[in-house]
């Protein structure tokens, strides 16, 4: 059963460079991504805009193994800021679990 943090929500949902709500779910970012992740962008913005901070915990591996090489950013027809996005998560995670 996933937990659903209205706190975690709260904060994705106020984070001015959080921009995934734009995102129509076409696949282009996974479809050109150089290392072919099985989470899927999409998918990972969802849990965090949802407030599922257990499920991002659980996806760490594959949000740190991003090369942040913003090509998904230039083939996004939505525009959605990717890079950027994986960046908040990140530091979400230094924070919070990291102490950083």
């Amino acid at each position: 059963m996933t937990k659903v943090s209205s706190k975690f929500a709260a904060e994705v949902k106020k984070a001015k460079d959080f921009n995934a709500s734009a995102c129509m779910h076409c696949g282009v970012c996974t479809a050109v991504c150089p290392m072919g992740k099985e989470i899927l962008p999409r998918k990972l913005f969802r849990y965090a805009m949802l407030g599922m901070e257990q499920r991002i915990k659980d996806n760490q591996k594959v949000i740190y193994q991003c090369l942040l090489c913003r090509m998904c950013e230039e083939n996004c027809p939505a525009d959605v800021k990717i890079a950027e996005n994986v960046r908040f998560l990140r530091g979400r995670i230094n924070k919070e679990d990291f102490n950083l």
